[in-house]
């Protein structure tokens, strides 16, 4: 009696319960959870499919779909439908023209996340695409930046380079620098080739990102001096302070603060974090040109090229605009105020 009276309850709320998850054409988490609850209890497949008020053939399928190697388990069950219903036919699909633009894109070295900020298209869908393009034997994957670990050499190391003829410490450098609130405040480096012959001097505004290279075949002091000078001599309003490594090619800095009215300062030695947004961008260009390339074959088209595509990517720490956007509303805000 008091078994009957236990199935009468326990039939009279899943039929009350199931009544309500009617409006639902797929079987909900809750009904999966009642499932195994009713095949725990001993009931078979016809007499879970009553109580639920489903057919028969509903929990028959669901049954082979969704069990696992350790039985029919509701919350792995709920995973299984969901992984098909985003592989299945009838699952979103991204309009052609957007697939074709973001596949545009990350040839050109965007991320994902920059592309998803600019296109009705989610990063976890491209990242998908990408991968399924390689399983294809695709080449897609190439195109994707890869952040590798790096050894870090600390400030506790000694600078054997020699000393720079008036260099001027990064610690006097005003503290609202760091803050980067105010465009004018440039890193520069350079980046060398294959077998240390040639290389691209860097140039980065610290607020912006924005960057302007300049190729030189020998990274004398003259050479590096005079590149700097006349690629930033454009841009003179916009150009305050220079901070450099200690690389013996910057002991020119004077000559090159007299022409551009600005003020150089050096960071300390193998303090690489001490100029990041150099260093960042840095990494960026490895993209084109990897250190195992002679700088001989890279010739100034492909430098303007480079610099024009990292220029145009997008960054998230700029709210997903440009560098070039950032820096050059910059020199409209200038123009207006002469």
């Amino acid at each position: 009696m008091v078994g009957w009276l236990r199935m009468y309850s326990i039939q009279g709320f899943l039929t009350w319960q199931s009544k309500l998850l009617m409006k639902y054409k797929h079987l909900s988490q809750a009904e999966r959870y009642q499932i195994y609850a009713l095949m725990k209890a001993g009931h078979d497949q016809t007499q879970i499919a009553k109580l639920l008020d489903r057919h028969k053939s509903t929990i028959s399928r669901e049954l082979i779909r969704n069990t696992g190697s350790r039985g029919y388990r509701p919350k792995q069950a709920c995973e299984f439908s969901a992984e098909r219903a985003q592989n299945s036919r009838n699952a979103p699909t991204v309009e052609p023209w957007v697939r074709e633009e973001a596949c545009s894109l990350v040839r050109m070295q965007w991320s994902p996340e920059q592309i998803a900020a600019r296109l009705p298209i989610s990063h976890e869908t491209l990242y998908r695409h990408v991968y399924a393009d390689k399983a294809q034997g695709g080449v897609l994957w190439k195109s994707l930046r890869c952040q590798k670990q790096k050894r870090k050499r600390y400030a506790g190391g000694r600078d054997r380079r020699g000393q720079i003829p008036n260099r001027r410490p990064l610690s006097e450098r005003p503290l609202n620098i760091e803050a980067r609130r105010q465009v004018g405040h440039w890193e520069c480096d350079t980046v060398i080739g294959a077998s240390h012959k040639g290389a691209v001097v860097t140039m980065v505004e610290r607020k912006s990102g924005y960057a302007v290279l300049a190729k030189v075949v020998n990274k004398t002091s003259d050479l590096v001096s005079s590149a700097i000078v006349s690629n930033l001599k454009p841009f003179a309003v916009r150009v305050k302070t220079l901070t450099y490594d200690n690389g013996k090619e910057f002991a020119g800095h004077s000559l090159i603060d007299q022409e551009l009215n600005s003020t150089a300062y050096f960071a300390r030695p193998f303090a690489s974090w001490e100029r990041g947004s150099n260093e960042n961008f840095n990494g960026l260009l490895r993209q084109y040109i990897p250190k195992k390339r002679s700088m001989s074959t890279v010739s100034d088209e492909e430098i303007k090229m480079i610099q024009n595509r990292l220029n145009n990517r997008p960054r998230k720490r700029l709210g997903f605009k440009t560098p070039a956007e950032v820096f050059h509303q910059s020199l409209k805000r200038v123009a207006l105020r002469t």
